[in-house]
């Protein structure tokens, strides 16, 4: 038998030794943690805490939004000059400056959102009065007196309205300063003071009826100035905002009831009147939905007109609220004319 040749052997070593597989070397992004590094430096911690408090802050709190911002952009600081001045590291400091950039952004929004509104003196009153006690906000009122209506003004003796000849469907206007005066066929019914509708019974009885004239005659007894509303563009914009159209429901179904209260006593005087505006009415004491629903319904309208017919303190004693379920006619300033001597329901 022939013995190996011992250099075919050493000849195959090189074959075998590079069959072998090799252990790869670690890189230095490998996640195998050989050893852990010392712990970070005090300004990554402070860092991790402000994100920290940031994130537990009650959603009930009228700051969150803001006070959370002001956290993270503390926070982001931290980490850039922890990055900067400890780590030497490009990446996690850009990284952070956009996270700084994009928090300050939000954090000026929002200061813009809450900065002061700044309400025209002459419609001050009118926010205070009518529009603050229901919740509006002074942007949205803002934005309700700032882009479709205008003020305007009538001297002594002009007319805002006249019988039977100007149309109830172009406008929409609240007495600024000043007095009206409401007649029928040259009969006084009753005065129109500041912070009130001057036409919300025609607005109210017109809604789903164009095209009618006023029945009522309104001259300035002094020089007034009055906000105007272009009728087509409110109910549009009102269509587009729920709460501030329940919020105008409410205010003309208010006016009106006032004006209806005014009817039913005549011997009010001007500060008797303006005493009773103040104070909430008998409407104002019902949720809106209680008045929507007692000025739509329509089932008693012909017993309600029967006890206005047969006199003022029967009508008086009625609720004032269903006083708007007459028909057309009726349904303005003035259910009441039809006890003024002289006239008559045709």
């Amino acid at each position: 038998m022939s013995t190996p040749d011992p250099t075919s052997f050493l000849t195959m070593l090189p074959t075998l030794t590079s069959s072998t597989p090799e252990v790869p070397a670690v890189e230095a992004n490998a996640t195998s943690c050989q050893q852990w590094e010392q712990v970070h430096h005090m300004l990554f911690h402070l860092g991790n805490l402000s994100l920290l408090l940031g994130l537990l802050i009650p959603t009930t709190l009228g700051l969150h939004m803001i006070l959370l911002r002001l956290l993270l952009m503390t926070g982001c600081s931290l980490f850039i000059a922890w990055a900067t001045l400890y780590r030497c590291n490009l990446d996690v400091m850009v990284w952070n400056v956009v996270f700084l950039v994009v928090n300050f952004m939000h954090l000026f929004f929002l200061l813009y959102k809450r900065r002061p509104i700044k309400i025209d003196r002459e419609l001050r009153a009118v926010y205070k009065r009518m529009f603050e006690p229901l919740h509006v906000q002074e942007a949205l009122f803002q934005r309700l007196t700032g882009q479709f209506c205008t003020i305007q003004t009538l001297k002594k003796g002009q007319a805002y309205a006249a019988e039977d000849k100007t149309s109830v469907d172009e406008r929409l206007s609240i007495l600024l300063k000043g007095k009206m005066k409401v007649s029928y066929r040259g009969h006084f019914l009753h005065n129109i003071y500041t912070n009130s509708f001057i036409d919300s019974p025609e607005f109210r009885s017109t809604e789903m009826h164009r095209g009618e004239k006023f029945q009522v005659t309104i001259v300035a007894e002094e020089n007034c100035k009055f906000l105007c509303w272009s009728r087509e563009r409110l109910t549009y914009f009102l269509e587009s905002d729920t709460f501030l159209n329940e919020v105008f429901k409410y205010l003309i179904g208010k006016d009106i009831t006032n004006k209806l209260y005014t009817l039913n006593d005549p011997t009010l005087s001007d500060k008797a009147v303006k005493k009773m505006d103040r104070q909430p009415s008998l409407c104002s004491q019902l949720s809106m939905m209680q008045m929507r629903n007692s000025m739509a319904s329509t089932s008693d309208t012909d017993d309600v007109l029967n006890q206005i017919l047969r006199g003022g303190s029967a009508g008086s004693s009625l609720p004032i609220c269903t006083l708007s379920h007459a028909p057309t006619r009726c349904r303005t300033h003035h259910c009441l004319l039809w006890i003024l001597p002289g006239s008559s329901p045709a």
